[in-house]
């Protein structure tokens, strides 16, 4: 393990520096040390405000996306929560970290099986780590926050759908050079409201539909 210092400046310089001013997640940010869930070859990147490669062209996302995820959709312990796109586990880890009962959808194989390892490793082997497309995967259960943790060039509805009623989605929508992160709260059976919380560019989620490309 490596100091605590280069996760304080992290936390400090990085995390808290882009808003994410809420206790308890910096909180989580510091239980949940991210060089437990990055490969052993990119340690040296654990601590940097830049997304990590991970196996099959993946990356991890920054520190600070990941606060600004966990501070919009403030899980609640005892929560249910939907985690698409697992990565390295560090997301699902920073959820159940807060108390939320995690479901974590990869489609990735070998990444599923990385993040079943990192958190097991971690004492998290109570999250349920699924190698399963999201497009294809929805259970019919509802949650009470939805973490879509690659990026969506279409929105698509799916994932509201899935939401309890007071229920949080953060996704990013759009293409590079320009996404837009969104929190989705739903408000009742056919309602929902979405606010706008900042702009970043993020890997998109494997076989989310794309926009139609003409070429003249």
């Amino acid at each position: 393990m490596q100091p605590a210092e280069p996760l304080e400046q992290m936390i400090e310089q990085q995390v808290r520096a882009w808003d994410v001013l809420d206790e308890r997640v910096l909180g989580t940010l510091r239980r949940v040390p991210r060089e437990a869930f990055v490969p052993p070859a990119q340690r040296f990147r654990a601590y940097a405000d830049a997304e990590v490669p991970l196996p099959g062209g993946q990356h991890m996302l920054r520190p600070s996306v990941v606060g600004r995820l966990l501070q919009a959709l403030e899980p609640d312990a005892g929560v249910r929560a939907l985690e698409v796109g697992t990565g390295s586990g560090f997301v699902a880890a920073c959820l159940r970290a807060g108390g939320a009962r995690v479901r974590t959808l990869e489609l990735s194989a070998e990444l599923a099986e990385l993040a079943a390892r990192n958190l097991a490793a971690f004492g998290m082997s109570d999250v349920e780590v699924v190698n399963a497309d999201a497009f294809g995967a929805d259970s019919g259960e509802r949650f009470g926050v939805i973490a879509v943790t690659g990026s969506l060039p279409l929105y698509d509805a799916r994932f509201e759908r899935q939401l309890a009623i007071g229920g949080r989605l953060f996704v990013v929508v759009g293409e590079a050079p320009a996404m837009e992160a969104r929190l989705i709260r739903r408000i009742s059976e056919t309602a929902w409201a979405t606010d706008s919380l900042f702009e970043t560019v993020i890997d998109p989620l494997v076989n989310a539909p794309r926009p139609a490309h003409f070429h003249f």
